[in-house]
């Protein structure tokens, strides 16, 4: 159990001491991810960034992702009998929301270059691990030199779905319970974290970082 994000994130920090000053770039989840991804980056001395990346749901059940959309790529898993229309539709709904995400976190500024840099996952927490998945996939693209997945807390099915992908290095999850429902029963405090938190989050953290 968690007191909250900071407690996660510093716990988390901790795990990846070894990391600092390292050539890292840590990449937080929106939105919930950004309190955590903050507190690693100044732990390790990096760059804060965000995966501005969503997931595409299943047309009967919009939790459960069957893909995930970033600006210049796509990813589908699990489409069989679901109409193409719906992940056309799907997509360009997706990509107007992280166009419009990448305009108020960017403003004038622009993501990292993750070529040959070691890309840090941070997130609050995971469930099924497909949206987590579907990332790590589309971060691969950018040819990092390594992904390390960083989590405060997952149920024991997912993490061996990350462990399995042969794209990740490395997993960090500090907990692992079996009777798991919701990523929030294992905070003491978890409210949501608005737009508006996770751009403030986002620019003080980069600040006085080039």
């Amino acid at each position: 159990m968690f007191q909250d994000r900071t407690d996660a994130g510093i716990q988390l920090a901790e795990k990846l001491a070894f990391y600092k000053n390292q050539d890292v770039v840590v990449l937080a989840i929106p939105r919930g991810g950004l309190p955590l991804g903050a507190i690693v980056a100044k732990a390790l001395n990096a760059p804060l960034d965000v995966a501005l990346i969503k997931k595409i749901g299943h047309p009967n059940n919009k939790e459960y992702a069957i893909g995930a959309v970033s600006l210049e790529s796509v990813i589908t898993s699990d489409t069989v009998n679901i109409p193409k229309e719906y992940i056309e539709e799907e997509t360009n709904h997706i990509r107007d929301l992280l166009t419009l995400r990448y305009k108020q976190y960017y403003k004038d500024g622009k993501p990292h270059d993750l070529k040959d840099k070691l890309a840090i996952i941070v997130d609050d927490g995971i469930a099924t691990g497909n949206t987590l998945l579907a990332t790590v996939e589309l971060i691969y693209k950018q040819k990092p030199k390594s992904i390390v997945v960083a989590i405060p807390v997952a149920p024991p099915s997912s993490l061996n779905k990350l462990e399995d992908s042969p794209h990740v290095n490395e997993v960090i999850c500090l907990e692992t319970p079996y009777n798991f429902m919701a990523v929030g029963q294992f905070y003491e405090e978890f409210d949501a974290v608005s737009d508006q938190e996770a751009i403030k989050i986002l620019q003080e953290t980069n600040k006085n970082k080039i």
